[in-house]
Order: C-alpha cells, then structure tokens, then sequence
C-alpha cells in the first residue's frame, strides 16, 4: 500500500467523524437540507480526502441519479456520495457535488481568528 496524502483545511471545516480527517470547508455548503437512508446530510461543492466507489444508478427521493459512494481516505469509512449524473433536468445542479452524511462527520471551528472577550465597560 502507497502513502496516503493528506490535505489540512483552514478555516472552518467539516471532518470524518471516526478518524477526524478533514472533508469539506463550511464555506462549500451548498445545502443542509438533504437527508439519506442514515438521516441529515449536506450538499458541498467540494470535498477533500476522499476516494470514490463504483459508479450506480440510484432511486433517490428526487429521481434516479447516477451516484458513486465516497469514503475517507484515511480510514475507509463510507461519509457519504457524490453526484456524477442527474437524469432530470431540474436536479442538473446536484452534478459533480458532494453529500456529506451529517452522522458521520463533525464540525470543526476554526479558533485561529483572535479576539478580545475580556473587554471593560471604561
């Protein structure tokens, strides 16, 4: 087996919630009002450390779609699936986006950003 690269985000981010890789970046949310056989999940323009599966055809409550799990590529961990074809056109704009599983990642906040919380009334 190869080394396995991995890429740090900064900033605000979304990591896998079993091995605390880093996933996603908040500003990439595109939606939080996805859900999936497991529950709550988010739509993200981009993802990070991840590999795909094989490509299926897949019901979906929206419509067939054309879909490949995704998993953390450091843990191997499914974190959720990525749109590679929507057969209707009025879901074309789910094409090459990221679902993210919210069970099955984390929110991290970027505390890297300094400010006084001591502050006197003079």
């Amino acid at each position: 087996m190869g080394r396995i690269f991995v890429l740090e985000l900064e900033g605000r981010s979304y990591r896998c919630k079993f091995c605390k890789t880093h996933l996603a970046l908040f500003s990439d949310c595109v939606s939080r009002a996805f859900h999936c056989r497991r529950g709550k999940a988010y739509l993200f323009n981009n993802a990070v450390n991840i590999t795909m599966g094989a490509l299926e055809e897949r019901m979906m409550l929206s419509g067939v779609h054309t879909v490949a799990d995704i998993f953390c590529c450091f843990c191997g961990q499914i974190v959720g699936w990525k749109y590679e074809t929507a057969h209707d056109m009025a879901q074309k704009y789910k094409e090459g986006k990221f679902v993210l599983e919210r069970g099955r990642i984390i929110e991290e906040v970027d505390f890297s950003t300094e400010f006084d919380i001591d502050s006197e009334d003079a």
